[in-house]
């Protein structure tokens, strides 16, 4: 049996070797629970030695500064798809929504289907890019709405002053909002700017529905974006945690759909 010392070591030494480690590979070497090795990631994280990931871990990404687009989009890709999925579900025909620039909100697009007279507002030149391709391809009708303001490359998505002021001239039936981090008393990003268009989105909207996969959860990073208070639905890859307020949203976990799948299937 390894000690706590040893086990961090080799978590430092497997991350080294490779850019990214599982939680359940690192318990079965090291003949411990994934409980075990779940805290010791979380310890490591607190002393800046790597970051947690849905399942794993990462080498450490400062908390202030945020992955540029690129990199951060392969992260839980798979947990985004079916986030985004299931957000797309949500949408409706003759809809006017707005979508900020984010990792998971950013596949809502490839996952839309038969939507007729849709209007979407962005700020992610992914995603205008990834709808337009979508009324391209007659998945949907309508128009994609990209709003004025300053490009930033490393985000791939404009921001600032015009994006703002053009955003308050909207009232949209839905947002799909993403986040740098949530706690339950309140929705984070990385970037000032970035979030201050995201409030607007949430502000100017009949429904805010933040998409986040489970490694932003109980995390705060540099900029609150609104109290989770004024969200009216959260979709996430796992439930909500048992400390949270119930109630004041509703909570979409998509393993909900997996666990039906398999009780269907037995």
């Amino acid at each position: 049996m390894f000690n706590k010392d040893e086990r961090h070591q080799f978590i430092l030494s497997q991350l080294q070797m490779s850019s990214k480690i599982m939680v359940m590979d690192i318990a079965k070497h090291q003949n411990v629970t994934p409980e075990t090795i779940r805290r010791d990631l979380a310890e490591l994280e607190m002393n800046e030695q790597l970051t947690r990931i849905h399942g794993g871990a990462v080498p450490y990404v400062p908390t202030q500064k945020e992955m540029v687009y690129e990199k951060k989009v392969s992260l839980n890709f798979d947990e985004k798809v079916k986030i985004a999925k299931k957000a797309a579900e949500l949408i409706r025909h003759g809809d006017t929504i707005v979508v900020d620039a984010g990792t998971t909100t950013v596949h809502i697009a490839d996952m839309i289907e038969d939507i007729q007279s849709l209007t979407v507002v962005t700020n992610s030149l992914s995603a205008a890019y990834r709808f337009n391709l979508a009324i391209e391809e007659k998945r949907i009708s309508g128009q994609v709405i990209m709003l004025p303001g300053i490009t930033n490359p490393d985000q791939a998505s404009v921001k600032g002053t015009f994006t703002v002021d053009f955003l308050k001239r909207f009232n949209f039936n839905k947002a799909f909002i993403s986040c740098g981090g949530v706690t339950k008393d309140a929705i984070y990003d990385y970037d000032m700017d970035e979030s201050l268009v995201s409030e607007v989105m949430i502000e100017h909207s009949q429904e805010a529905i933040l998409l986040t996969d489970s490694s932003k959860l109980n995390k705060k990073t540099l900029f609150e974006i609104s109290p989770i208070s004024k969200v009216t639905k959260v979709i996430c890859n796992e439930e909500q945690p048992l400390d949270w307020s119930r109630g004041e949203y509703e909570w979409i976990s998509t393993n909900d759909a997996e666990h039906m799948k398999k009780e269907w299937s037995i």
